[in-house]
């Protein structure tokens, strides 16, 4: 699988076309015997191919809108794209089509990329493990023939980079779901600072929280992807200049971590250190203080119950039970909880930005754990408990407005496990340096 600078040189040096590429992406979503079906809840075959031709057309007239138009990307079922109903990976947003893009679909679109489908989610966002009762569930790369989770909620999306439906994928991190999927499934995940991508154009879940994200297969496309929606020149992240110094918390986000997770996160911490990195084991007592902030539902629970609550009223037996449940949470959060909650908020990043001060980023696992099998998710309860697993430790980043990579930190013929990189809001540059840096060491 390519990277996207890769395809960029291929394109330029004609050794490949938009075309051949939006042709090599729909042929992995049809084929009958990959997940496709289930990947993708909407693919745009014809408008795909009309658009590579034009691509194709202008870079043969030297006019080519940027070096890496013509690479075919998927867009998660969160996002306006015009002519195309948005769902949200659910059953009761069937209105009319969207009017005009979102402003990040906007964005790729004009820089050449081209959107061949739109990839299943999680209904409405609300969870970290990508089941979808409505659409199916996309199988995790990793030991398809058991059947595990691609993580969530942008499940399809990364789905569709694993398997090369797409190239890069646009997704949303709320409390993880970009970096939650990217890991389970062993690709790259980027959530940036909040405010560096708009997010008119999807639907909500938290407006506190919610982020605009991506999924692709290196730091670098993660870079370039996320400079592109965020309006600005996109290129490789720059080279430290000497080996970062790394923060390693102890605290919170290693409870409960499974052995093959602990061993592949403490093998990269060596390597890392081999490599001339100052890697420093930290307590920063605001993460212990992150479960106490969401016990009642937090943010999530109390923005999408105001955005779901006539919904709810009407449809609520067309809602998957495992969200409406978590929706409903909201009911209880009145004005003064949500001010209480912003307040502590504002305490938290307060506290943890002394407690980090003087390091280029801080490590964690980006998931306690290696994909569930699928039929680890029959009760109820259970679903419950790996649910909060697997939004804990990204979900730091989002309490705090941080920026943060997922990385793969596994070894061959492991099960895919992710390495979490992140620092406070508005260093991202730093983090995706940070990022590409230990990504060639591992």
């Amino acid at each position: 699988m390519s990277t996207v600078e890769r395809l960029a040189d291929d394109l330029a040096a004609g050794r490949t076309t938009a075309e051949a590429l939006v042709e090599e992406c729909l042929e992995r979503i049809a084929d009958p015997a990959g997940e496709g079906a289930r990947a993708c809840t909407e693919v745009d075959a014809d408008g795909a191919r009309a658009e590579a031709r034009r691509i194709d057309a202008l870079r043969r007239e030297g006019r080519a809108p940027s070096r890496y138009a013509g690479i075919p990307v998927s867009v998660k079922d969160l996002f306006d794209v015009a002519g195309q109903v948005t769902r949200a990976g659910s059953r009761v947003l069937d209105g009319p089509p969207a009017e005009r893009d979102a402003t990040a679909v906007a964005r790729w679109r004009e820089a050449g990329l081209i959107p061949v489908a739109r990839t299943n989610m999680t209904e409405f966002a609300y969870s970290g493990l990508g089941i979808n009762p409505h659409y199916g569930t996309p199988r995790n790369p990793w030991d398809r023939e058991r059947g595990r989770i691609p993580g969530g909620s942008s499940s399809g999306a990364a789905v569709s980079v694993t398997d090369g439906m797409a190239h890069g994928a646009l997704g949303t991190d709320t409390g993880g779901s970009c970096r939650i999927p990217a890991a389970m499934c062993g690709i790259t995940g980027f959530k940036p600072t909040q405010s560096r991508v708009p997010r008119d154009g999807m639907v909500p879940l938290s407006e506190t929280l919610d982020t605009v994200g991506v999924l692709a297969r290196s730091v670098t496309c993660c870079a370039v992807l996320t400079a592109i929606l965020a309006g600005i020149e996109p290129t490789a992240p720059p080279a430290l200049a000497a080996p970062p110094r790394l923060a390693v918390p102890r605290n919170y986000v290693h409870d409960g971590v499974e052995p093959a997770v602990a061993d592949a996160f403490e093998r990269a911490l060596g390597r890392l250190a081999d490599a001339g990195a100052d890697v420093v084991d930290v307590t920063v007592p605001e993460l212990d203080a992150i479960a106490d902030l969401n016990a009642a539902g937090g943010f999530a629970a109390a923005e999408s119950w105001a955005w779901h609550r006539d919904l709810i009223a009407a449809r609520a037996g067309e809602y998957d039970p495992r969200v409406l449940v978590r929706i409903r949470r909201g009911e209880a959060l009145g004005p003064g909880d949500v001010e209480r909650l912003h307040a502590r908020r504002r305490e938290l990043i307060e506290g943890a930005r002394r407690a980090l001060d003087g390091f280029d980023a801080f490590l964690a696992p980006t998931v306690p754990m290696v994909a569930p099998p699928l039929d680890a998710f029959d009760d109820d309860e259970e679903y419950g408990r790996l649910n909060l697993l697997a939004l804990r430790n990204p979900t730091v980043v989002n309490v705090l407005d941080g920026c943060s990579l997922s990385v793969p930190m596994h070894d061959e013929g492991e099960p895919p496990t992710g390495l979490m990189i992140s620092a406070l809001g508005g260093q991202d540059r730093q983090v995706l340096s940070v990022g590409a840096w230990i990504e060639e060491r591992l």
